[in-house]
């Protein structure tokens, strides 16, 4: 497939690392304009810079701020207002028994895993529509459809992440502009490399913790490997394109085969 992603503007938010870093690099690699979003400017100067080593391009667009406050929304969206890409990529998750969760946990987990992609949707889809074309993606995770019981409230918030999606994809019904959720399986990023640690201990070479991760907390895992951020990335920027005009409302699984269902 060629994709060609030229003349558009993409804002990746959490992007300075990860799965968010990744989807940056195909989003500019097809063409794209890249908005790289992280709280610190620092932080957002660093994996601008690594990525146009990488890359290749000089496509990049810092903008940095902490979209979990509408202060620091708002300067993200200052910073890249005509954005016809958005991914919603931002996200916390970590291990903590059910009973010990407080209810202050539960609100930042919802704030920063839920109400950072409505926040940002509210504020780019309207321009969208106005262009009759545009790509709203929310990384979502096999823990919205199988909820963990190590981490509930991850779980909750991205199964909440996912209403969202189908919600404001009804909204932008017929104007060009598509919304849809990645359920992205068990990723190797540095999050979840010190996840596996704390579950499997931190003595044991990195492959054999991978296993035994896999083995004992992902057993449901068709593809029996932690997933690549890359092989996450390839999707978004499929569905970030052209040739995804046809797929809206979706929760569009790269997940491994974790998630038991022969539906989507």
């Amino acid at each position: 497939m060629l994709i060609d992603l030229t003349g558009r503007t993409a804002l990746v938010t959490g992007s300075t690392q990860g799965i968010g870093y990744a989807i940056a690099a195909g989003l500019a690699r097809s063409g794209a304009r890249v908005a790289v979003n992280g709280r610190r400017p620092q932080s957002v100067d660093d994996a601008i810079a690594k990525l146009r080593q990488e890359t290749g391009r000089d496509t990049f667009l810092a903008s940095p701020g902490d979209i979990s406050t509408d202060d620091g929304a708002r300067q993200v969206i200052e910073a890249a207002p005509d954005t016809d890409i958005l991914v919603n990529n931002l996200g916390i998750f970590g291990a903590t028994p059910p009973l010990e969760i407080s209810n202050d946990e539960w609100r930042r987990y919802y704030e920063v895993n839920v109400m950072t992609a409505v926040r940002m949707i509210r504020a780019h889809l309207p321009a969208m529509k106005g262009r009759s074309w545009g790509r709203i993606l929310n990384i979502a995770s096999d823990a919205a459809v199988v909820t963990p019981v190590e981490m509930i409230h991850y779980g909750v918030s991205k199964t909440a992440l996912l209403a969202v999606t189908r919600g404001f994809a009804k909204d932008a019904a017929g104007t060009g502009v598509t919304v849809n959720s990645i359920i992205a399986g068990p990723t190797r990023t540095g999050g979840i490399e010190k996840f596996v640690r704390d579950l499997v201990g931190s003595g044991l070479p990195w492959d054999q913790a991978q296993r035994e991760f896999m083995v004992k907390h992902r057993p449901q895992s068709l593809l029996q490997r932690l997933i690549e951020p890359e092989e996450i990335a390839n999707l978004a920027v499929y569905l970030s394109s052209d040739l995804a005009s046809a797929t809206t409302g979706g929760a569009v699984r790269a997940d491994g085969g974790y998630v038991d269902s022969i539906l989507p």
